[in-house]
């Protein structure tokens, strides 16, 4: 029986097909990129997490348009290096490192003390550093980590800084939430996450918090000037999925790499909307969205939950001691 092979031009047709398609597929995965030509010349921002991935890129683009920045986060050395690196990459000496623990209620008031004690002014803080799929561990003050880090140490810190930002209206709030919010779901009996603990699940139950806190944000805010807009930043592969196996397998990182190429926007990508939502004019007076590559998007039904947000934001304020004092 006689096989027919494809002939040379039909498999450089396919081959061609192919390439052209990965491509398409990459150029749809990359997304938008913030157009933005607004300078922010006198104007100040704080970046959490901003010593490495989409914090580090965001405070390197919003350096190069005047702002003076705050490159907040936990280890001094890396966050020290890195307000350097920003302040060679974008020309702007004025980037300085602040040292912020959110896993430590203490570390985020000497912060917020020190900040509005020092600093004239602030315009734009951007809650971006975040604790992925961990072990289960507890913060300084007993709770989960993914919880107590991405939602307690971010509604802590900018429950004490919003005076400053009601000071300086029109002034905004950008929250990097993830699309994987939508597996979400607020467990009011178990916010701390100790029965069944799964990594994956906490970290969802996190972003949901990012989004329903963002969403009581901006309807306290009302009338005040200030903005609140939380955000999913697309696949990005940064050093806070250091917990994955595959990461820490150099095998398998190695196997995944195509994938990474086709499918993981890089962290200059990965940046775009978070600086879209941080200075973009045509979202000014904009509050309580949730947007993805640099447009409005729809969030899942339950980070629209009034009554979730109002709950979690009450609960929040017992956890937080803010509540009984700031």
């Amino acid at each position: 029986m006689m096989v027919n092979m494809p002939s040379t031009p039909e498999i450089a047709a396919v081959v061609g097909i192919t390439a052209i398609s990965l491509i398409l597929l990459r150029y749809f995965v990359q997304g938008s990129i913030c157009r933005s030509k607004a300078r922010l010349d006198n104007k100040t921002v704080i970046i959490t997490g901003a010593n490495t991935g989409i914090g580090k890129e965001t405070a390197i683009d919003l350096a190069k348009r005047g702002a003076r920045i705050i490159v907040a986060c936990r280890n001094e050395s890396k966050g020290t290096t890195a307000a350097k690196e920003i302040i060679q990459l974008s020309g702007n000496t004025q980037v300085v490192f602040q040292k912020l623990d959110l896993a430590s209620f203490q570390s985020i008031r000497h912060f917020a003390n020190h900040f509005n004690e020092n600093e004239d002014r602030l315009d734009i803080l951007i809650n971006n550093a975040g604790v992925l799929w961990c072990p289960y561990m507890e913060t300084e003050d007993g709770f989960e980590m993914q919880f107590g880090t991405n939602h307690l140490g971010h509604f802590l810190l900018t429950n004490l800084l919003l005076d400053k930002l009601k000071a300086c209206a029109p002034s905004r709030i950008v929250v990097v939430s993830a699309k994987l919010h939508s597996f979400g779901k607020m467990n009011f009996d178990d916010l701390n996450g100790k029965k069944n603990y799964n990594s994956y699940t906490a970290y969802f139950h996190s972003k949901l918090a990012n989004v329903l806190f963002t969403h009581e944000l901006a309807r306290r805010l009302q009338g005040t000037g200030v903005t609140a807009n939380s955000l999913h930043p697309g696949a990005v592969k940064t050093d806070i999925a250091r917990h994955l196996s595959i990461y820490q397998n150099s095998f398998l990182n190695i196997l995944v790499q195509p994938l990474y190429w086709l499918f993981i926007k890089t962290t200059k990508q990965g940046a775009q909307t978070s600086i879209y939502c941080a200075i973009d004019e045509s979202i000014d007076g904009v509050t309580g969205k949730y947007f993805a590559d640099c447009r409005e998007a729809k969030c899942a039904p339950q980070g629209r939950d009034d009554g979730a947000a109002k709950k979690l934001w009450e609960l929040s304020e017992e956890m937080t001691g803010l509540c009984k004092n700031h």
